[in-house]
C-alpha cells in the first residue's frame, strides 16, 4: 500500500535538490531522481557549498548526507561467497526478505526486498536468456555495494528521515539502477553526470529528471572529505530553505551574514532639521549632522538628472520572478530589483509567499536562475530578498538626503502581465499611510506582475517598491517608500 511518488516537483538546479524535502505521510513519501548533466564555471563551489550544509545538518541529526564518488568494480570471491548466503537466504523466503550483512528491522528487509524486485525487473527489460545465475550475481552486487557505503543508513533507518545521496559520473546500467533502488527505500539521489550523461537505454526507462548545467567536460570534482568540512561550516553566511509556507505572524527569518556587511547606513539616522546647504536640485558634497559629524555624499557632477533613455537602463538590474508551486507549475510571476552584488533580489512578500521555489529571468541574459533561498521577509511592510547564484549590478536605492515631493517625476519597471521588464513614467500623486506603513502614490502605469518592480526618481535611485493597484482608479499605484527598504536591506547591500 505505501508509494514512493518521483519527482513532485521540478529540480532544476543543485542548490534546489539540497534544500527541496518530500511530504512523507502512512501512505507515501515524495522523493527526488534527478541528474545534474555538463558542468559550469561554479559547479565545484556549489558541490563545495552542499557538502558543507548538508553535512552540518547531518552533524545536527537532521537528516543523512552521502556524497561518493564512484561503486567498486571488482569484488573479492571471499565477499561474494558471503553475500551468496544472503541471496539464498532471500530466495528462499519467496523473495520477500532480503537481509543484507548489516543488521536491518523487517520493515526496512521488506522495503528492501521489493525495490530490489522493481530494478531487477528494469536491468532485465530487451535481455534474453535470463536466469538465476544473472539474478544472484546482480542482487550480490547491489547488496554489496549498499552495505559499503551504507551500512550506518541502514542501521539507524527511518523512512520519515531525510537521506540525500549524490554520486557522479556513473556508467552502467546496473550501477544507474541502484542509485534508482535508493529512492524506492526513501533516499533522494542526485547524479552529477558532468563527462557524459546515462545511455539512451537508461533514458528511455524515464526513471530520473535532468536538468543541464552546461557542456560536458573533464572537470575533476573533488572527493567527499567530513574531516576537512568542519571549519567551513563554522564560518561564513548560511541561507535558508524556503519553508513549506511563509504565512503566519513571524516577521523575519534571522540569518547569519558576514562580518563586512554589518555596517550602519551612513543616512539612518537623518533627518530633515540636519541637513545644512540642501536644495532641490543638487545634493551637497558634505552633510553636517545635528552632532557636528561629517557624511560624504556623491558629487555633483555625479547626481544630475537622466533622461528616460538613461533610466529605462536600469532594466538591467530589474528582474523577472516565476514563482514555482508545489506540484511544479508557474503559480504567478512577479518582479525583483537588485540590491546586493551577492544574488541578492528584493521583492514583495505576497509575490513569494505561495511559492516552493523561484525561476529568476535577467534581461540580456540567456539563463534562468532557480532559488528555493528566502533570505528574509516581512509581512507588514510587504517585503522579501530572495538570493540567487549569480553576481549582480544593484541599483542604488535612495537615501532621504531631499525630501520627495507631489509632481516628481518617476518611472516604474516592471513586468506587468508577464510582458518582460516593461518601462513607464508618471508622477508622485501623493504620499499615504496605509496600516501604519509609508507608501508612494504614483501614476506611473503598472499592472499585475508589475508587484516588486522600482520605482525611480529621475536620478535613478529606487524611491518606492511597486507593490499595489487601484483597479477601480485610473493610474492610482502604490509603492513601499524607500525608508522602509533601507530598513529592511541593511546588510544586503554591499
Amino acid at each position: 500500500m505505501f508509494e514512493f511518488r518521483h519527482n513532485v516537483v521540478n529540480v532544476l538546479s543543485i542548490n534546489s535538490f539540497m534544500n527541496i524535502r518530500g511530504r512523507s505521510d502512512s501512505w507515501f513519501k515524495d522523493v527526488y531522481f534527478v541528474r545534474a548533466v555538463g558542468a559550469n564555471e561554479v559547479l565545484i563551489k556549489e558541490i563545495e557549498n552542499m557538502d558543507n550544509i548538508l553535512y552540518k545538518k547531518m552533524d545536527n541529526g537532521t537528516l543523512v548526507y552521502k556524497r561518493i564518488s564512484s561503486l567498486p568494480k571488482s569484488i573479492s570471491p571471499e565477499i561474494v561467497k558471503d553475500y551468496s548466503e544472503c541471496y539464498e537466504k532471500w530466495y528462499n523466503s519467496g523473495r520477500n526478505v532480503l537481509l543484507t550483512k548489516t543488521n536491518a528491522s523487517n520493515l526496512f528487509s521488506k522495503f528492501l526486498s521489493e525495490a530490489f524486485n522493481q530494478t531487477f525487473k528494469l536491468f532485465c527489460l530487451g535481455k534474453k536468456d535470463i536466469n538465476t545465475s544473472i539474478e544472484k550475481n546482480y542482487a550480490i552486487k547491489m547488496m554489496i555495494w549498499l552495505d559499503s557505503f551504507f551500512s550506518e543508513f541502514i542501521e539507524s533507518w527511518d523512512i520519515e528521515k531525510s537521506l540525500k545521496i549524490v554520486a557522479d559520473n556513473i556508467e552502467s546500467r546496473q550501477e544507474y539502477l541502484f542509485f534508482y533502488m535508493l529512492t524506492l527505500i526513501g533516499c533522494d539521489v542526485l547524479l552529477i553526470q558532468s563527462k557524459k550523461d546515462i545511455g539512451k537505454t537508461e533514458e528511455k526507462l524515464k526513471l530520473s529528471k535532468k536538468f543541464v548545467l552546461g557542456k560536458f567536460s573533464d572537470i575533476d570534482i573533488p572527493k567527499f572529505c567530513p574531516e576537512n568540512l568542519c571549519k567551513s561550516c563554522s564560518s561564513g553566511k548560511t541561507t535558508l530553505p524556503l519553508k513549506e509556507s511563509l504565512q503566519g505572524k513571524q516577521s523575519f527569518i534571522k540569518v547569519t551574514i558576514p562580518e563586512r556587511t554589518r555596517k550602519k547606513s551612513s543616512f539612518s539616522n537623518l533627518n530633515d532639521s540636519s541637513l545644512k546647504n540642501t536644495n532641490t536640485n543638487k545634493t551637497p558634497d558634505k552633510v553636517i549632522t545635528s552632532n557636528n559629524s561629517v557624511i560624504k555624499t556623491k558629487k555633483y557632477d555625479e547626481y544630475v538628472e537622466k533622461n528616460y533613455e538613461e533610466l529605462a537602463g536600469f532594466a538591467s538590474s530589474v528582474v523577472m520572478i516565476a514563482v514555482i508551486d508545489s506540484g511544479g507549475k508557474i503559480a504567478g510571476t512577479g518582479s525583483g530589483i537588485m540590491i546586493g552584488k551577492d544574488g541578492y533580489i528584493l521583492t514583495n512578500n505576497h509575490v513569494i509567499k505561495n511559492g516552493r521555489f523561484y525561476v529568476v529571468r535577467i534581461e540580456e541574459d540567456d539563463n534562468l536562475y532557480d532559488t528555493d533561498e528566502v533570505i528574509k521577509y516581512n509581512s507588514v511592510f510587504d517585503l522579501a530578498i530572495i538570493r540567487i547564484n549569480k553576481k549582480l549590478k544593484p541599483i542604488p536605492v535612495y537615501n532621504g538626503i531631499n525630501k520627495l515631493a507631489r509632481g516628481q517625476k518617476v518611472v516604474a519597471i516592471g513586468s506587468p502581465l508577464g510582458l518582460f521588464n516593461s518601462v513607464s513614467d508618471g508622477i508622485i500623486s501623493g504620499f499615504r499611510k496605509i496600516d501604519n506603513v509609508d507608501m508612494i502614490q504614483f501614476t506611473a502605469p503598472i499592472s499585475h506582475g508589475s508587484s516588486g518592480g522600482a520605482v525611480l526618481n529621475m536620478y535613478g535611485e529606487v524611491i518606492g517598491i511597486s507593490t499595489a493597484g487601484i483597479d477601480e482608479g485610473q493610474n492610482i499605484n502604490l509603492a513601499v517608500s524607500y525608508e522602509c527598504i533601507n530598513k529592511f536591506i541593511k546588510g544586503f547591500t554591499y
